[in-house]
């Protein structure tokens, strides 16, 4: 193998691709990266085999082959090399490396060693604004919680609907809820449940790129394939197992009715929370009083070791007068990921599920259960 690349590019490709590899004292091997040449591209992948990883690069193509190096350390020596092309060249397992001023050589290993990942040639697809879709994925992501009990929960689960993709997060505390319209129909209806590593890499790889991703279907794992801007040609695969098992009937949960609503401005309400979780004690918890008749919202937080905090609200406020407490934490994740100025509070009883939205915005709805008093 012999390839000139240019370091910039060479070095974004690695920085994606090293972001799954963690340090495996059972199997070293994927602790590497694959570099291989493929037509006019070089290609780098790595895997944890849960998932893998495929960045393809424009480079220019002298001799073909391919090598297996240490992932982070060839990742950490490129970044200290100036902004020039780079020649890389494979000789007797080892990679050599030319650059203006170095020449380097570090210690490869046998490519067949590594694990092969499955290719995934004609299965279906749907495509989606690439935009839209990784927001709307960072809106959900972090709300799932790796559980051995129940694993179903510990992914985001997506079902695809005929005009619409549904994406959905929880860990038995909370739910978020993000509806994405599909540009073109969906010809068949489906779902899935993704683990939460991998969606947390499509989010940093597709970040706010403009464009539109693939997603490809088959029975244990899912493809997400995002274009290069110069090519139709893909510049990144990624591909994941799926997690086995029946996703909770989530939207029993979901209150249809509410005692008492709220318009509150977003800002506020979240600062307010921010300093009541100061003194929110060892379990988190924020005491609400929601009265309808002042039209504001007391907040207390109390604390043996540090003080209380007490505050009030002016807020548009309809239905009963309600009393109930939340973990700040799980109501500080809610409102973060709320796009709009004003949110909607509804709460459907003192110790029932209460639902975040934005105002104006369907598309999302965040559900968080109150903490239960004796």
């Amino acid at each position: 193998m012999k390839v000139e690349i240019l370091k910039t590019n060479f070095k974004t490709g690695l920085n994606i691709i090293e972001k799954i590899i963690g340090k495996n004292l059972s199997l070293p091997i994927l602790d590497n990266v694959l570099i291989t040449t493929e037509d006019s591209f070089l290609k780098l992948t790595s895997t944890d085999l849960e998932t893998a990883i495929k960045w393809w690069i424009l480079a220019k193509i002298s001799k073909k082959g391919k090598i297996i190096v240490p992932a982070r350390f060839l990742s950490n020596f490129i970044s200290l090399l100036p902004e020039e092309k780079i020649i890389l060249e494979e000789k007797n397992q080892a990679l050599l490396i030319e650059c203006k001023n170095y020449k380097t050589q570090i210690q490869g290993f046998n490519p067949d060693d590594f694990p092969i990942i499955p290719e995934v040639k004609d299965l279906d697809f749907i495509e989606v604004d690439s935009e839209r879709f990784s927001i709307g994925l960072s809106q959900i992501v972090d709300v799932t919680s790796p559980s051995q009990a129940r694993p179903e929960i510990s992914g985001i689960y997506f079902r695809f609907l005929i005009d619409s993709i549904k994406m959905v997060a929880t860990d038995s505390f909370r739910l978020a809820e993000k509806t994405i319209l599909l540009d073109k129909k969906n010809n068949k209806e489906r779902s899935f449940i993704l683990p939460q590593k991998p969606a947390r890499e499509i989010i940093n790889i597709l970040g706010e790129r403009k464009g539109r991703v693939k997603i490809y279907f088959s029975s244990n794992q899912v493809l997400f394939e995002f274009p290069m801007e110069e090519t139709s040609h893909p510049q990144v695969h990624v591909l994941s197992r799926l997690i086995e098992g029946e996703y909770p009937n989530y939207q029993e949960i979901i209150p249809k009715k509410f005692k008492t609503n709220i318009i509150v401005k977003k800002d506020e309400f979240l600062n307010q929370i921010r300093a009541a979780a100061l003194f929110g004690g060892k379990i988190n918890e924020v005491k609400f009083t929601i009265n309808p008749k002042k039209k504001e919202i007391e907040i207390f937080a109390q604390s043996p070791n540090i003080g209380e905090f007490k505050s009030v609200l002016s807020a548009k406020i309809e239905g009963e007068l309600i009393e109930t407490s939340f973990n700040y934490k799980f109501l500080i994740d809610g409102l973060l990921n709320i796009k709009s100025s004003e949110v909607i509070f509804g709460l459907s009883r003192e110790d029932g599920p209460s639902v975040l939205r934005p105002v104006g915005d369907a598309s999302y709805i965040y559900i968080a259960m109150p903490i239960k008093t004796t």
